[in-house]
């Protein structure tokens, strides 16, 4: 601190001494003094000790006051000493007016930022900041604040400065109000010169502005992102490759996935760290800019990471490799690396020219397109186009001509391979960097899986589709084969062998049969057939078939069984397992018109065998196999894929349904199996039937012989059957042959009229014989309200679909009596009086 002693400051705080009052003191002491000289002795000795007596008091009063500290004696401090130290010898300027503008207090510092020499000199800070229109304005509002009681700060700029030092000062001057000891309202000035602070600012903001205009046109990009890919910052140099305006990219609306081409965005914001972390990752990917022409560079991304782990903004720095900008390194370890990568990856990948032609490919691409890399007289030298099927040719060609172009985001082609098998595979082509841009680089991923599964899918969606329409068409067919038969039961009933037109009726319904039997094939291969599940041994089941089939091959034919040892046991149908191999064999006799062998193989498959199979569909499992296996003229690839829909065949005109082998597949399908076809053109084929192992439960009877039962002499009965059929040919038929027999009928179009019949008089009813799929109300939600309605009478469900197919909706333990359609009239009968008894 300076030796020099503190100027004297402006302090009108303390009141000064009076001599008005110093003067009336003096008259009242001689006052009292003539008083003294007047009065008599006594009277003035009187007035003497009153007069001492009330200076005493008034001495012991002053003399508490002075020991409490009230009291202050002339030459000592009236206020604190330190504070007002402070105050005079701050390096701001400060300034105490009252209301009226009075200025009460200004400390040494004003004083020499007003220039003022004494104190008749000193200005108000109204007086003494004048000059532009800015200055005053602000003067104005700092004075309009003082007045209020308020607080309020301002900033000046004054030129020439009020020191007279340089071109431009700079002060920032403060007014807040102050509650005075005497309730007077003061305000306290606060000024101070910021010259020197607002130049250091200048100078900092000038650095900044230089290191900005420098990053602006370093021979690097940069840019700037947060979390979510949206650009904040982009330099002028990286805006200059991209073909983008600073002020577009200052705007907004600018991310990642704007330039960087292919999946380079994602790649950026993949980059995790831990709490705290700053990572630094180097990419080498392709920009894009906005004509959509590739460049290649090296990033260089930082990202710093907060504390609870969420990724920050990032600093990007932009190597353009296309302009050889990158720091140096050692090429040969560079290219060593890049050689082992590119040959051991497990992507293809080649290089190719304008024509197509192959400069450099991996060890991947040789393995999945082999044909592309061999040299022959076809016109093709190595080339992309050699080993892609030539319907693919043109989109190859367009792909390769946009990646010459440097366009970028070209769209995958799938195309299919030569050679052997039918291979495919998803070509990506992209720019390349070498035949000095004039090349394009090709990706392949072998697609021949994934094509295969979208095939069978498409496969077993179009089957599954065929199957429901089959499906129908044989149900509703069902019901007019019904009403066929039943009528020529009918009219056979009424002639006699030798009238004219009893044949006729007689060709009538061997017609209708066989159109029953088709329909039973259609009804198979939709999986709703009624299947009799029991537990078999194969190999039984084909010796007890043996000579039906040697009957059926001929003598040109020569059949070879072979038995699997230990073969376990499947859960099937047994007569419908007999058509199937019935079918099958037919089949491979018809491939071999002019002879051949034929082998019927049975063996157990494990989960380890599926693999042969080579079928996707196939689940691993303990199987039984049979394998049906001829030498004839075998099945084209493009006839194999439809061999199991219906109604397709081969054959000529006349001499096959095309419902053989989609009977095959609907039953193998319903019994839970697999069915697969091995074929070479001129070699033979081979159907494989996959059964799943059955293993029997302890508790499980062997299964017996069913007895057939001698049908009964006496058809006739009595009774009320409620007869509920949707088909009013049906409904006829059926009601005509039950009345016939003895039996009241009394008929339902729908389930509703059943319910409404019943309501009437729920114990007239004796038996009920009702169709399964009607409008309104099916059969079994039928028979479940009139199970509550406490009809217990039994019930005899007709259809043209298996059983299984509606038992499920059935009460819980509800027996109930079947009766496939299409049904003739004696079956009708008999079923109804095994029922109604």
């Amino acid at each position: 601190m300076s030796d020099q002693p503190i100027p004297a400051v402006l302090d009108r705080t303390e009141r000064s001494g009076s001599p008005g009052l110093v003067l009336l003191f003096a008259a009242f002491l001689v006052a009292i003094a003539a008083a003294f000289s007047l009065l008599p002795r006594e009277q003035a000795a009187n007035l003497i000790i009153g007069l001492l007596a009330f200076l005493a008091v008034i001495g012991i009063f002053a003399l508490f006051a002075y020991a409490v500290g009230f009291l202050q004696f002339a030459g000592q401090a009236t206020r604190n000493d330190v504070t007002k130290l402070v105050c005079d010898s701050g390096q701001e300027g400060l300034v105490v007016t009252e209301a009226d503008g009075k200025m009460l207090y200004a400390n040494d510092a004003y004083m020499t930022l007003s220039g003022a020499r004494d104190t008749a000199d000193l200005r108000a800070v109204e007086r003494l900041f004048t000059g532009t229109p800015e200055v005053s304005e602000a003067i104005y509002r700092l004075a309009q604040a003082a007045r209020e009681g308020k607080r309020n700060s301002e900033e000046l700029r004054l030129s020439p400065p009020l020191t007279g030092e340089g071109w431009v000062g700079w002060y920032r001057i403060r007014v807040r109000p102050l509650s005075f000891a005497r309730g007077r309202r003061v305000t306290l000035w606060t000024v101070a010169d910021i010259t020197r602070e607002r130049e250091r600012h200048e100078n900092v903001f000038q650095e900044l502005q230089h290191a900005i205009d420098f990053l602006d046109h370093a021979p690097a990009g940069f840019f700037s992102c947060d979390q979510y890919g949206d650009v904040s910052y982009m330099n002028a140099t990286l805006a200059d490759w991209l073909d983008y305006d600073l002020a577009q990219v200052g705007s907004g609306g600018l991310s990642l996935s704007d330039f960087i081409a292919g999946g380079g965005a994602s790649l950026l914001s993949s980059v995790i760290g831990s709490p705290g972390e700053v990572r630094t990752e180097r990419f080498d990917i392709d920009l894009k800019n906005r004509g959509g022409q590739s460049i290649p560079v090296r990033l260089l991304h930082r990202v710093a990471f907060a504390h609870d782990g969420t990724p920050g903004i990032s600093r990007t720095l932009v190597l353009n490799r296309a302009s050889g900008e990158e720091p140096a390194e050692d090429l040969r370890a560079a290219e060593v690396r890049f050689a082992r990568v590119f040959n051991s990856t497990p992507v293809a990948i080649a290089t190719v020219d304008a024509s197509g032609r192959i400069t450099r490919s991996n060890a991947a691409f040789a393995r999945l397109i082999p044909e592309a890399l061999k040299r022959g007289d076809s016109g093709f030298d190595r080339s992309i186009y050699a080993g892609v099927v030539d319907r693919d040719h043109p989109a190859v060609a367009a792909a390769v001509t946009a990646a010459i172009e440097a366009k970028s985001d070209i769209a995958p082609i799938d195309v299919g391979l030569k050679g052997e098998g039918q291979h495919s595979a998803r070509l990506f082509v992209s720019p390349s960097e070498e035949l000095n841009g004039t090349g394009a680089t090709v990706y392949a991923l072998d697609t021949t899986e994934q094509r295969t599964l979208q095939e069978n899918f498409a496969q077993s969606q179009k089957m599954q589709a065929i199957g429901q329409l089959a499906g129908g068409v044989a149900h509703d067919f069902n019901n007019v084969l019904t009403a066929i038969i039943g009528y020529s039961d009918l009219l056979l009933a009424n002639h006699r062998p030798t009238d004219p037109s009893f044949q006729d009726i007689m060709q009538i319904k061997q017609n209708a049969n066989r159109a029953a039997g088709l329909v039973r094939q259609l009804l198979a291969f939709s999986r709703r057939q009624t299947l009799r599940p029991q537990v078999l041994q194969l190999g039984d089941v084909l010796s007890d078939l043996q000579m039906l089939l040697l009957r059926l091959v001929g003598e040109k034919v020569t059949l070879d069984l072979r038995y699997g040892r230990d073969l376990w046991l499947v859960k099937a149908d047994l007569n419908q397992f007999e058509q199937v191999i019935v079918n099958l064999i037919v089949n491979a006799r018809d491939a071999m018109p002019n002879g051949g062998q034929i082998v019927l193989r049975t063996r157990n498959i494990t989960p380890e065998d599926c693999a042969v199979f080579n079928e996707k569909s196939l689940v691993p499992g303990d199987y039984v196999a049979v394998d049906v296996e001829d030498n004839g003229s075998g099945i084209s690839p493009e006839v194999k894929d439809k061999i199991f829909e219906p109604f397709f065949t081969t054959k000529e005109v006349g001499k096959g349904t095309g419902l053989g082998l989609a009977m095959v597949y609907g039953i193998v399908k319903q019994t839970g199996g697999f069915v697969f076809c091995d074929s070479t053109v001129g070699e033979g084929t081979t159907f494989h039937i996959l059964l799943p192992r059955h293993i029997p439960d302890e508790n499980e009877e062997p299964v017996k012989k069913e007895v057939a039962k001698a049908p009964s002499a006496d058809l006739t009965g009595h009774g009320t059957i409620l007869l509920v059929e949707d088909e009013e040919a049906v409904r006829a038929f059926g009601a005509r042959a039950l009345t016939a027999r003895g039996y009241t009928v009394i008929e339902a179009a729908t389930g509703m009229d059943a319910l409404e019949i019943v309501d009437k008089d729920p114990t007239a009813i004796d038996l009920i014989v009702s169709d399964v799929v009607m409008p309104e109300m099916d059969g079994p939600t039928m028979l479940g309200e009139l199970r509550k309605r406490g009809v217990t009478a039994k019930v005899i469900f007709v259809s043209g679909y298996a059983e299984d197919a509606f038992a499920k909706n059935l009460p819980e333990g509800e027996a109930f009596g079947f009766l496939p359609k299409p049904f003739s009239l004696k079956q009708l009968i008999e079923a109804v009086k095994e029922h109604k008894g």
